[in-house]
């Protein structure tokens, strides 16, 4: 059975790994603190729409040659 401290290719492996999610933790963090300061921003602004309805009376020359 191989000695656990003699295997430096998995001490070199758990240390990547710890450090992916040292830094994944950090950025984490440091993206909550900026988004807490900044104020919220609308990403789209609002512009008044119009709308145009056009109504059919079921009498109407239109309603009755499509009929």
């Amino acid at each position: 059975m191989s000695d656990w401290t003699s295997l430096w290719y998995v001490w070199l492996i758990l240390l990547t790994v710890f450090l992916l999610l040292l830094c994944g933790v950090s950025a984490s963090c440091i993206k909550f603190c900026c988004r807490k300061k900044r104020l919220p921003v609308e990403t789209f602004p609002r512009h008044p729409c119009e709308l145009t309805v056009i109504g059919f009376d079921s009498d109407s020359t239109a309603h009755s040659t499509v009929t």
